[in-house]
């Protein structure tokens, strides 16, 4: 197919919104990065639906509150608690997991949601720039993962950790070197720990998504790109976020029991 009829070809629309089916009933998860419009949000909203009460962070503080504030009048108060957390900060990320204890008494499932991307080729890439993309994505993922587990293997009851990496992690693009290294640190992290962890029943898998479009990506992103970004998926889209949030369900619920040190692609792309 021509790249003129790949621009017109009809593009199928998202399949329908999926019912709840208590998959993560009376469960305590946390959830980084989990205000605003992306997958850490998809992924509270589908996880309230489910059964489960999370405790939301996020390093943007008014945009949490307001999270917070809609999900609690819609799920209810006592499902519902958010702190300001930035996963680079040692004491903030210890502050959001002791919410949860306070709160529920323990976590069951913590989603390592938080990540920073950026585009420079790697040639004119500063210190800095490699610095924030690393130090947030893989960094706050390895201090939310040691947090978890210190807090799970001493609870003794098991868990689960899902982390966010993506298929970048597998896979070359141009002037995303500091975010492919992240991404795929995220994956070896990921397998690394689950070995660890099995010895006290905690399982710790990932997801690798593709394209999930969300309004804050499109206000980073230019049209142009993110066009040519879904072009590349088999379905002519970008994932909706709550597709992604969907298989995040699913290996945080007992469906998944054998599953641990895998990730999974949430992908159509086609190269």
């Amino acid at each position: 197919m021509s790249s003129v009829e790949e621009s017109t070809a009809v593009r199928p629309a998202p399949p329908p919104y999926l019912p709840a089916h208590e998959l993560l009933s009376g469960r305590t998860a946390v959830i980084t990065a989990a205000a605003g419009a992306g997958i850490g949000s998809a992924t509270a909203r589908r996880f309230l639906e489910e059964g489960a009460r999370v405790v939301l962070g996020d390093r943007h503080a008014r945009r949490l509150r307001v999270a917070v504030a809609d999900l609690s009048e819609e799920f209810g108060a006592r499902h519902v608690a958010g702190r300001p957390c930035d996963v680079t900060d040692e004491a903030q990320v210890t502050a959001l997991f002791e919410l949860a204890e306070e709160r529920h008494g323990g976590l069951d499932v913590v989603v390592n949601n938080a990540g920073l991307g950026g585009t420079a080729d790697l040639a004119d890439m500063t210190d800095e720039q490699w610095d924030a993309v690393v130090g947030t994505t893989l960094g706050g993922t390895f201090r939310c993962t040691r947090a978890a587990l210190r807090r799970m293997r001493a609870r003794g009851t098991g868990g689960v950790v899902v982390n966010n990496a993506s298929v970048v992690g597998w896979r070359a693009q141009q002037g995303q070197a500091h975010y492919a290294a992240a991404k795929a640190g995220v994956m070896a992290l990921t397998r690394c720990a689950a070995v660890e962890a099995a010895a006290y029943g905690v399982r710790v898998n990932a997801v690798a998504p593709s394209l999930a479009l969300h309004p804050h990506l499109a206000k980073v992103t230019t049209p142009e790109l993110l066009e040519e970004l879904a072009r590349r998926e088999a379905f002519g889209r970008a994932a909706e976020p709550w597709e992604v949030a969907n298989v995040i369900v699913f290996l945080a619920s007992g469906y998944s029991s054998y599953m641990t040190g895998e990730t999974v692609s949430v992908s159509s792309q086609r190269a």
